[in-house]
């Protein structure tokens, strides 16, 4: 087997290259371009010579190359890994990296300038993926903001918008039961259906608001204090004995010490389990409530006699919207028991429930202190 002389390994070396390889005299012109390059290309060697390396790019390549390559190069010398795209025989688009360095003689004259390239498609792809994707990130982005904006204007249209006019109409009705101007029985119960009505409506809104700023917003807000707890969950129940005269509500309360809380929230959380226990409990008996402080910690909890609730209904008890088995309209949105949960977690307590046949209780710790 013959062995290659050393000008002939530098020559294969030179024309089969893993990279295209050329040479720029000291007039800008190529004088040698190897194997590699022309077989990527497409075009021949001879259609290389004495024409120019911006000559082989695509419009944009041709810009850049004279604006910033060609300056950079006669400033320091060299560059380094620059992205170029060549046109090839074909028409088609080559993708590059490019190295250059140009040789001087001992005396600083210009030699030649040699340039190699290296096959960068798969890498230029990568980079194009790189940029697309940081595009659709911006994008992304953009439609967060204006999904915020949006969540800020419809947070807004509940909490005033649809409040304005519910309070107008509870204004009016109160206005009408004050000046005597509707003494018929049937008028008076028209009022008082008027104003259970505004009352339902704004407990909706609330429950919607809450919804909105809990899983679209930051969350439910608390506004804590150690005031007396007792008198709020006593407001509560009374306010719910009146809306239902004919069941039967009691209480036991013992709180020994101060509950640091938000007390607003607490009543709600407390008024939602009574209305739930009221709806689905058993009507010949009573729903019972009970509060306690107790080793450092604060536990509420409602029960109601009735059906249990079904294992399967268990499971998304505490979900938005889950109304279970439906019973009559008074069960609204579905949107209670999730209020409550959420409650719960924002004062950093937890809200748990068991159903047997004999008793549904649901119950609300959290340590005192947060």
């Amino acid at each position: 087997m013959s062995e290659f002389e050393p000008r002939d390994e530098y020559r294969d070396l030179f024309e089969n290259a893993p990279c295209g390889y050329l040479t720029i005299g000291s007039d800008g012109r190529i004088t040698k371009v190897n194997a590699t390059l022309t077989a990527w290309t497409g075009i021949e060697k001879d259609k290389f010579a004495g024409r120019r390396l911006h000559q082989f790019l695509n419009i944009a390549g041709r810009i850049y190359y004279e604006t910033h390559i060609a300056p950079l190069l006669r400033m320091q010398g060299f560059f380094n890994e620059f992205a170029l795209d060549f046109e090839t025989a074909a028409g088609e688009r080559l993708a590059v990296i490019a190295n250059a360095a140009e040789r001087r003689d001992g005396d600083g004259t210009l030699l030649f300038t040699a340039v190699v390239v290296i096959k960068a498609t798969d890498r230029r792809r990568y980079e194009r993926q790189l940029v697309d994707s940081r595009t659709e990130l911006q994008k992304g982005l953009a439609t967060e903001r204006e999904t915020a904006k949006l969540r800020e204007q419809f947070i807004a249209v509940l909490g005033h918008d649809l409040r304005n006019p519910l309070a107008a109409i509870s204004a009016g009705a109160r206005i009408l039961q004050r000046s005597g101007a509707l003494q018929e029985h049937k008028h008076l119960r028209v009022l008082d259906m008027i104003n259970t009505t505004v009352t339902r409506m704004s407990d909706l809104i609330d429950h919607i608001l809450d919804f909105a700023r809990g899983r679209l917003g930051g969350g439910i807000t608390l506004s804590r204090d150690a005031k007396p707890l007792e008198p709020v969950l006593e407001q509560v129940v009374d306010e719910l004995r009146t809306a239902s005269p004919q069941r039967v509500i009691e209480t036991t309360f013992e709180l020994t010490e101060r509950v640091n809380c938000d007390r607003t929230r607490i009543g709600q959380l407390l008024s939602n389990l009574i209305g739930n226990a009221l709806t689905h409990g058993a009507a010949d008996q009573p729903v019972r409530v009970g509060a306690k402080t107790d080793s450092g910690k604060f536990k509420l909890w409602v029960a109601n006699a009735g059906e249990p609730i079904p294992a399967a209904a268990m499971e998304r008890l505490f979900e938005p919207f889950f109304r279970g088995d439906v019973r009559d309209s008074r069960q609204g949105l579905g949107l209670g028991l999730h209020i409550c949960w959420q409650i719960a977690q924002a004062h950093g307590g937890r809200l748990d429930v068991t159903s047997t046949p004999d008793e549904t209780r649901f119950v609300f710790t959290m340590p005192l202190v947060p």
